[in-house]
């Protein structure tokens, strides 16, 4: 998908990338890379997860801020800074401000994670709320700046950022410089880019994909039409990418840079963030297991070693478990049937001891006997079950229809 830049516009380059990479070490932290055998094993190659999860801050967020901020002259640094986050670039520009004495606002979309907000305030921001979604936060701001005079510190579209960003590239091929394919969750833009440009000035054969949920991937259209387009409307879970607009300069890079852009459902979402919990031990956020979503659902497309990035880890608990519970429908570790058998004394006792051998465990069970699709002698059984996975659930199934009961699958 390259194309080729305007000369005169803003770039980023290795060279830049570099220059930051003190004022990264400054406030963020190097970050694990482990090997994942679930991931290995589902791809048939090689997988390694760079950890940005357990980052300063719980995502990368804070490598671009830091930089960015750093950079400021005495002037701007008294005027204080502005910035318009989900949460996460809040709470990199919010510590990044703090550590050089920097007053902070950060205006967020209403129903932002609760912890996010928490954590940003903690690090000494003033949070303001705005109805909507990113891009109404980015207005705010930018009224903000016109106000007051404070810095904008944009969440991706500014070189500083990719080039912060960007440092996380350079630590991927310093720990696996064997990497084949590199994945990356992607909203603006500037973590993709910051580490195509890094990854590919030493390697320019490693394919780098980005990923986004498909319910807010701004990216693949504005590609196809060759200029950033606005979605006009977003829905996922996966607040920390939820960009419904590219920037200008963050397109123009993963125009240049980027390999692939693919996207993945709220469904592969959850399950990759289920089995991160479960096989890795390691909390994301949805946002975050985006990468791995996209290996789970195509491990053939990827050639190894591939290097998964999870991006963040900030994640409200209540959140977390009804993904978790998401996650273990989408595997099929949650059954809903519908059974219709006779209306008999003891039919239901009958059917629970048919159900308990199968080796599932009930966790609802409901009785609808008004029905024009019934007979007079029968009932239907509304029931919940938990299973081992989606072989033990269709062997539940079998068993049931082998035993004369009417079974409707629902999901």
């Amino acid at each position: 998908m390259t194309e080729p830049t305007d000369a005169k516009a803003p770039t980023v380059t290795l060279a830049d990338i570099e220059d930051a990479r003190p004022l990264v070490d400054a406030v963020a932290v190097p970050t694990p890379m482990l090997e994942s055998r679930w991931l290995s094993g589902v791809a048939g190659v090689p997988v390694y997860l760079k950890c940005e999860n357990l980052q300063r801050t719980g995502s990368f967020k804070v490598r671009g801020a830091a930089v960015r901020i750093a950079r400021l002259s005495d002037d701007e640094r008294a005027r204080g800074v502005v910035a318009a986050s989900a949460g996460n670039h809040a709470q990199g520009v919010a510590l990044a401000a703090q550590q050089h004495g920097i007053p902070a606002t950060v205006f967020m979309p209403d129903g932002a994670p609760i912890p996010k907000v928490r954590a940003t305030e903690g690090y000494g921001a003033e949070v303001r709320f705005v109805k909507g979604v990113l891009e109404d936060a980015l207005a705010a701001a930018r009224e903000f700046e016109a106000e007051t005079g404070a810095v904008l510190i944009h969440p991706f579209d500014h070189t500083d950022i990719v080039a912060g960003q960007g440092t996380l590239g350079l630590e991927i091929l310093e720990q696996i410089p064997e990497a084949a394919t590199v994945i990356v969750p992607t909203g603006g833009g500037g973590l993709l880019c910051g580490v195509a440009i890094a990854v590919k000035a030493a390697r320019p054969d490693v394919r780098v994909v980005g990923v986004q949920a498909a319910g807010a991937a701004a990216f693949p259209p504005s590609l196809a039409e060759g200029r950033p387009i606005r979605l006009p409307q977003m829905a996922t879970m996966a607040d920390g990418i939820a960009v419904g607009l590219p920037g200008d300069l963050t397109f123009r890079l993963v125009q240049e840079y980027v390999d692939e852009l693919i996207t993945v459902s709220e469904e592969a979402l959850s399950r990759a963030l289920l089995a991160l919990v479960e096989r890795e031990k390691l909390v994301v956020e949805p946002a975050g297991a985006a990468a791995a979503a996209a290996l789970c659902e195509e491990p053939g497309r990827f050639t190894g070693p591939v290097v998964v990035v999870l991006s963040g880890g900030n994640i409200d608990p209540l959140l977390l478990g009804k993904v978790i519970r998401h996650g273990m429908a989408a595997g099929r570790r949650y059954l809903n049937l519908q059974v219709t058998l006779a209306d008999i004394p003891g039919g239901l006792a009958q059917l629970l001891t048919q159900i308990g051998e199968a080796g599932a465990n009930v966790i609802e069970v409901a009785h609808e006997r008004i029905s024009p699709s019934l007979l007079l002698d029968e009932v239907d059984v509304h029931l919940q079950l938990e299973t081992r996975g989606e072989p033990h659930a269709e062997a539940v199934i079998d068993r049931l229809r082998e035993h004369g009961y009417t079974v409707i699958d629902r999901g």
